[in-house]
């Protein structure tokens, strides 16, 4: 009989929680429809994660994005601590401001100038005032799926429950994302699907008058990873500069995690204007846009209490410290791919069919089809009910996965160790999968 890891804790508090907090988590990502109540989690260190019920786990969530280099790495302790020493808050800039944004100037391609938000949908926001400001024009082209932050604008057609919701491909519905959002708040956002250039020029060349920006996640990461076709980034880019439209790159998720300057840097396209956030100060809440000076200074400046605050731009520089130690990306893409691969050959082994990819220190994992999605529409085609049969079993047994969708992250902290651990927890749970479907 296994010995699965048991929860009861988590159970007990998840209860109590339900009384005092609204849908008894502080964010609606902490909870997934599909379980009945979260783990609590009392500390972690390097790759793995430890339970109030004392449980351990080989962690690919990695905070959703922005643990790139581990639980609590010691160059950011370090620095973090240093500067709560000296204070938190000043209403001032700190000494460390110019370093961090002249680093930031020089790794990021698009960047003359950069602005400090908190959140990645605060970035957004400010980017599409930005690109309004300097165009003089409204109308923003986004695509199906993506997801750019929690404003009414900005999640717009960002999920969906059933492809036929969607409507036509070729001019697609606008969808709203949550109760209470102003229904009027798409009036100016143009949704388009992903991966689809002459559409996109279609509508460019019919609207340019009216359209300030295309904004785009240059991977799609909303569901289980997108990539762009052969082609479609440098397409947008050459529309974009044809037309007098801003190209904007969200990489709120990609920034720093694919290499040092992003998704720019890794595809060599350079947007206008693009976001950062998650992975760049290391677990500590920072995002913000860097971009073209004509467009930064087009009179939009935002103010915010916490934005650069002194601890997370310490955290930020020892980050940047630690990415640029060589060898780091080199070993975070070598795990990834020893671990893609090596579920991709259990998955064979078993006769299921599963497509598990990766790019550099980002993978998925997809039950139902066998090759690369185009654009949200696929999403529909992946087993979503598999997916959690095979989290469960997982997380059961120390390997700690998305609770809704099957995109991941490995980080500096991870070891070939852990990957052999994984491969080996994968190994069993597809093989009690595979036998399970042998019965039906």
């Amino acid at each position: 009989m296994d010995n699965l890891l048991k929860t009861n804790r988590s159970k007990r508090l998840f209860e109590k929680a339900k009384r005092s907090i609204l849908g008894g988590v502080a964010s609606g990502l902490h909870k997934s429809e599909y379980e009945p109540y979260p783990i609590y989690i009392e500390r972690g260190k390097g790759s793995k994660l430890y339970d109030i019920d004392g449980n351990e786990y080989i962690d690919y969530m990695g905070g959703f994005g922005p643990m790139i280099l581990g639980y609590c790495p010691p160059a950011i302790g370090e620095a973090v601590i240093e500067q709560i020493a000296k204070g938190s808050q000043f209403a001032a800039p700190n000494p460390f401001l110019n370093d961090v944004s002249k680093k930031l100037t020089e790794l990021i391609p698009c960047a003359d100038l950069v602005s400090y938000q908190g959140t990645g949908t605060e970035a957004n926001m400010v980017i599409l005032r930005m690109v309004r400001a300097y165009t003089g024009k409204d109308k923003i082209v986004k695509f199906e799926g993506h997801y750019h932050g929690w404003s009414d604008e900005e999640i717009i057609s960002f999920t969906s429950d059933l492809v036929r919701m969607m409507g036509p491909r070729n001019r697609p519905w606008k969808t709203l994302g949550s109760a209470g959002q102003l229904a009027k708040s798409g009036e100016d956002i143009i949704v388009l699907p992903w991966n689809d250039l002459e559409l996109v020029r279609k509508t460019i060349r019919t609207q340019r008058h009216e359209i300030a920006g295309i904004i785009t996640e240059p991977i799609m990461l909303n569901c289980e990873v997108v990539h762009p076709k052969s082609g479609y980034l440098e397409g947008l880019r050459e529309i974009a500069t044809e037309n007098d439209v801003v190209l904007i790159f969200d990489e709120i998720i990609t920034g720093f995690r694919l290499c040092l300057g992003g998704a720019q840097e890794y595809f060599k396209v350079t947007p206008d204007i693009s976001s950062f956030g998650k992975a760049v100060a290391g677990g500590f809440p920072l995002a913000g846009v860097a971009g073209k000076r004509e467009i930064m200074e087009a009179g939009v400046h935002p103010g915010g209490t916490f934005n650069a605050n002194p601890i997370s731009i310490a955290a930020c520089k020892a980050t940047i410290r630690e990415l640029e130690k060589p060898g780091i990306y080199k070993q975070m893409a070598r795990l990834t791919k020893k671990l893609t691969t090596g579920i991709n050959r259990i998955a064979k082994k078993r006769n299921l069919i599963l497509y598990c990819d990766g790019i550099e220190s980002i993978w998925h994992l997809a039950f139902g089809i066998r090759e690369r999605m185009s654009d949200y529409r696929d999403n529909f085609k992946v087993n979503k009910m598999d997916y959690q049969v095979f989290r469960k079993g997982c997380l059961e047994r120390g390997v700690r996965l998305h609770p809704s969708r099957g995109r991941f992250y490995v980080s500096a902290a991870h070891t070939d160790e852990d990957i052999d651990k994984t491969l080996s927890v994968v190994e069993e749970v597809l093989g009690r999968m595979s036998r399970s479907k042998g019965r039906l």
